[in-house]
């Protein structure tokens, strides 16, 4: 077996040619070039699967701050993963993992010769491996509840592996909803239960009905972390590249890289071709979160409320966001969408035009910032 630990190494600023064959590479090179970082600050850094040059010479990850004493989980997203001995799907199965069960990784392995274009796996402690590709990363951060929330609401997030929403405030009232990891809502109030735990009043921005969340599994967005990236640049001079055949998003300031991605594009199933399609976009409209159900095009046939980080670019729905389903970036999989890591899809929205205010839900206008699809059948 061809493997080696997880590692970060920045790299210097690129001509606009060299790092356009740089992400023809698959980004090899920024996701696994040697040994050598500390395993907690790269098992954090992975999770976002994005980068932006920094002090006009480094590509760093993008990567929250977080307390290195807050554990790194693993989540599962589909129904069933497979746990082995080792990194590789030829070793002996150990464990039957669930959908939403949740466990400690404590090491990220890159294996050349697993039969996936994804080949990161993570290790579950002592216990054994899971392919990355059904596991969100996570982390359980409890808060502090809001002792008000501002008229029209504000914006939140959650910040354990997953939170049950209730349509009464209280663990015995009626299921509505389990809200993800990252995922995003728009809190109207807080209220206490009778027992005197306080919970947030979530407005459901799809069906208008009002859900009930533990107040502390939310984190309310702060206004600084909603302000416009680069505003200094002309907006003319700000251009996304999305390079379908390396399932590649760009980011460029007066033709000088500044982001790059890994995304997961539209492709083609059985009953259709979602396929993205090549061509000149904008990004032309904007929301923080949204409740994106069948006839979305998020995910054909799914209920998925909260999703993170939205910038729509076609009028019937296409748009980059935030995904809390998958995390297996690097091949098409979506319906159309561009599906990029929560904290990459945030980076994009407020770099983005149109600009969303804190205290705006969303924002329409004819034209924002101007997107190229690359390569691909138009």
């Amino acid at each position: 077996m061809n493997e080696r630990r997880f590692s970060i190494r920045t790299h210097p600023s690129l001509s606009r040619r060299c790092f356009l064959k740089l992400s023809a590479l698959g980004i090899g090179s920024l996701l696994f070039p040697s040994r050598g970082q500390a395993r907690q600050l790269h098992l954090a850094e992975f999770a976002s699967q994005a980068w932006t040059l920094e002090s006009g010479s480094e590509w760093a990850p993008i990567a929250r701050a977080v307390n290195m004493e807050d554990t790194q989980q693993g989540r599962v997203q589909d129904e069933l993963v497979v746990m082995y001995d080792r990194p590789s799907e030829a070793g002996k199965k150990v464990k039957h993992l669930w959908k939403d069960a949740v466990f400690p990784i404590t090491d990220v392995r890159f294996v050349e010769d697993t039969p996936s274009h994804n080949k990161v796996w993570y290790q579950a402690g002592g216990e054994g491996f899971v392919h990355s590709g059904s596991i969100q990363p996570v982390r359980t951060v409890l808060n502090e509840p809001a002792a008000i929330i501002p008229e029209g609401g504000v914006l939140a997030e959650v910040t354990v592996p997953f939170t049950d929403a209730f349509y009464k405030p209280g663990r015995n009232q009626m299921f509505a909803y389990r809200f993800y990891y990252e995922t995003t809502h728009w809190v109207i109030q807080v209220v206490y239960d009778e027992q005197g735990a306080a919970w947030y009043a979530v407005l459901d921005d799809k069906w208008e009905f009002v859900y009930y969340v533990p107040a502390n599994h939310l984190r309310i967005v702060p206004k600084e972390e909603l302000t416009l990236l680069s505003p200094q640049v002309p907006p003319d001079l700000k251009l996304l590249e999305v390079r379908l055949p390396e399932q590649v998003l760009i980011a460029y300031e007066a033709e000088r890289p500044v982001f790059m991605a890994r995304v997961a594009t539209g492709a083609k199933f059985r009953d259709g071709d979602f396929s993205t399609k090549p061509g000149w976009y904008s990004t032309f409209h904007k929301r923080s979160s949204r409740h994106m159900a069948a006839g979305n095009l998020a995910a054909n046939g799914y209920d998925l409320p909260g999703v993170p980080w939205i910038s729509y670019f076609t009028e019937s729905g296409i748009s980059f966001h935030g995904t809390f389903w998958h995390n297996n970036y690097g091949r098409p999989r979506s319906h159309g969408c561009v599906n990029l890591t929560p904290q990459a899809a945030k980076w994009l929205y407020r770099w983005t035009l149109p600009y969303v205010p804190p205290e705006q839900q969303m924002v329409y206008e004819e034209m924002g910032t101007l997107l190229h699809i690359i390569g691909g059948e138009g």
